[in-house]
């Protein structure tokens, strides 16, 4: 069977079609690399199902992984490049930066400055290593039509005052901007994102904002929406790991009844990403705060948002 077109080449039964469509498998090429666990889980359909499907494109399960030593770990930990975010503090919340190879969420009420962080890590991705960058590229995706080109344009321009060797026209060149209208559109955008990166190797940081929205707006069967952003969030990771990525997922909040902030999508998704992050008011300063992470402490410092971009 060959690699591209629709998935409607396979035969498959109607309904078996719809399922797969509705969670982003729309072509063959989004099929290969799936596991049977994965596509049962995420097209809501029977194992044997889903290893009829893979067994049609030709796939077959891949084999269990090797395991890895503690020092392989450990080695692993240390070789995590880091982006800096422009001001000392915030970088001090994300342990020096916000870390590749790992899933990072930053959450917080509307105004407080997420979106504006997103667009200067686009920016600060592309410094060189010296100046808290990566030398890469990024991948903006944007599912609120938030991200503010007037603003990116002053962040550019101020970083190219820092780095006269990039041109504003080269740090907005290496921006890939994505605009999804709707959770089926965001999960095949995701989906493909393998192939897309696999054709820009510089691309070193990817942002969703925010990677709720839709799931929020659209959703009634809460089971499904889970599962689907379980998917999403094991195919992030996977990416992040596989190209070196500092994944950044921009969330919105919810305000209990004592008036607790706490992330959107409650304590299923909570386990999703490794590090969480929540922007919010003290004192009339903006604050990060380190909510979750497996290896920093709790850690807050003040921000402030200019002209120039995020400071101190």
């Amino acid at each position: 069977m060959d690699d591209g077109g629709s998935i409607a080449r396979l035969g498959l039964p109607p309904y078996l079609r719809s399922k797969l469509l509705a969670c982003g498998y729309s072509s063959i090429a989004d099929l290969h690399g799936a596991s049977p666990l994965d596509l049962a889980r995420d097209a809501s359909i029977s194992s044997d199902e889903a290893l009829s499907v893979l067994r049609r494109i030709g796939a077959t399960p891949a084999p269990i992984a090797g395991a890895k030593t503690a020092w392989d770990l450990m080695s692993f930990d240390r070789s995590r490049s880091r982006i800096g975010t422009g001001c000392s503090g915030l970088d001090r919340v994300f342990g020096g930066g916000v870390a590749s190879k790992e899933l990072t969420e930053i959450c917080g009420a509307p105004g407080i400055g997420k979106t504006q962080l997103g667009m200067q890590l686009a920016i600060n991705v592309q410094l060189p290593r010296s100046l808290g960058g990566l030398n890469g590229h990024a991948v903006y995706i944007d599912t609120e039509g938030s991200f503010m080109m007037e603003r990116v344009l002053q962040m550019a321009q101020r970083s190219a005052l820092v780095t006269p060797d990039q041109s504003v026209e080269s740090l907005l060149s290496h921006i890939f901007y994505f605009r999804v209208f709707d959770s089926t559109e965001q999960i095949a955008t995701i989906n493909s994102l393998n192939k897309f990166l696999e054709e820009h190797k510089e691309v070193k940081l990817l942002v969703i904002d925010s990677v709720t929205f839709h799931f929020r707006q659209d959703f009634h069967d809460l089971a499904l929406r889970a599962r689907l952003l379980n998917s999403m969030a094991q195919k992030l990771m996977a990416l992040a790991h596989h190209h070196e990525l500092a994944v950044v997922l921009v969330n919105q909040v919810t305000t209990k009844g004592n008036g607790e902030i706490r992330p959107a999508l409650g304590e299923s998704w909570s386990h999703a990403c490794t590090n969480r992050v929540i922007l919010r008011w003290e004192g009339g300063k903006r604050q990060a705060c380190m909510f979750k992470s497996p290896s920093l402490p709790p850690a807050k410092s003040s921000f402030s948002i200019t002209t120039r971009g995020i400071g101190e």
